[in-house]
């Protein structure tokens, strides 16, 4: 094949990406000079630099674009995705921090978000996990409880209908079980992993790279290394304050039209915290975002 390519982008390490091309073949691909902007999930085109490289031309626009950043740097994590799935679990506790900052990272992004709540046949620690994931219940997100381990018929029923047509992101801490998911939804994942390592030529031991697969169902789901921090430099002040869905209803009403929500007094939104109607933390974590917005340096 030497004339032009279309392909989505579904595994990348560093500089490296694999393609699926539209006849469902694997090409590696690279991207001109040290361009590091393609994302899994991007649709591409590309031109054969061998029988089985090619580098990318250009970058379809994207619908969504889910992403990370510290102040130095911006870590892609997936475009195009409709979905966004947080794996937590009843063992180990999960981080409140992460779930918030990947809720604000989908507002942001225009992408649905839901709570995945994992291995809920461990039922001395269920009650206290369903306690700390009720804020975000009342929040208005879709809080979906499962078993991978324990129930995965129950499990792979639930979550099938949820994917159908869809493509969805799996993110989460490391040890919430989010490989147990995608294994139980993928049937033959372990193969693709294996021959996505082989389109990246990474060696056996890299086993830390986004990746999509196909769901035998329809839809396609992408899986994400397990991460301990999502930082959202990249988010304006602005940005922020619209995806608290919960300030929504007092944006607009403070009595300066500039306000911060921080200090100011006569705050439409410090006033709902006060009154219980915003969650302390969840105002605390906007605070902390307003702070690491201003901070960026690249």
């Amino acid at each position: 094949m030497s004339g032009p390519m279309h392909g989505v982008i579904v595994a990348a390490h560093g500089r490296h990406y694999v393609a699926m091309l539209d006849d469902d073949s694997l090409r590696q691909c690279v991207t001109r000079g040290k361009k590091t902007n393609v994302a899994v999930g991007d649709d591409v085109d590309l031109k054969a630099t061998s029988a089985d490289q090619a580098v990318i031309e250009a970058i379809a626009e994207r619908r969504t674009l889910l992403y990370r950043s510290d102040q130095y740097k911006s870590k892609l994590l997936a475009a195009n995705v409709s979905q966004l799935f947080i794996v937590i679990a009843t063992e180990p506790s999960f981080s409140d921090d992460l779930v918030s900052r990947a809720l604000v990272a989908a507002e942001a992004a225009g992408v649905q978000a839901h709570l995945l709540l994992n291995k809920t046949d461990l039922a001395d620690a269920l009650p206290r996990a369903r306690e700390r994931a009720e804020l975000y219940r009342t929040l208005g997100y879709d809080l979906l409880e499962v078993a991978a381990t324990g129930d995965p018929d129950a499990t792979r029923a639930a979550l099938l209908p949820r994917l159908a047509g869809q493509r969805s992101i799996f993110i989460g801490q490391s040890g919430m079980g989010k490989s147990s998911l995608i294994n139980l939804l993928v049937p033959d994942a372990d193969i693709a992993v294996r021959e996505i390592s082989s389109a990246l030529d990474t060696g056996k031991h890299t086993t830390t790279f986004t990746r999509l697969y196909r769901l035998p169902g329809g839809g396609e789901v992408i899986d994400s290394p397990g991460f301990q921090e999502f930082g959202l430099y990249h988010l304006s002040e602005g940005m922020l304050e619209r995806a608290f869905r919960e300030f929504a209803p007092h944006l607009g009403h403070c009595r300066f039209y500039n306000c911060h929500h921080l200090h100011e007094p006569q705050c439409a939104v410090l006033q709902a915290v006060e009154a219980g109607q915003i969650a302390r933390q969840r105002h605390a974590l906007y605070a902390q975002l307003v702070h690491e917005s201003a901070q960026v340096l690249y």
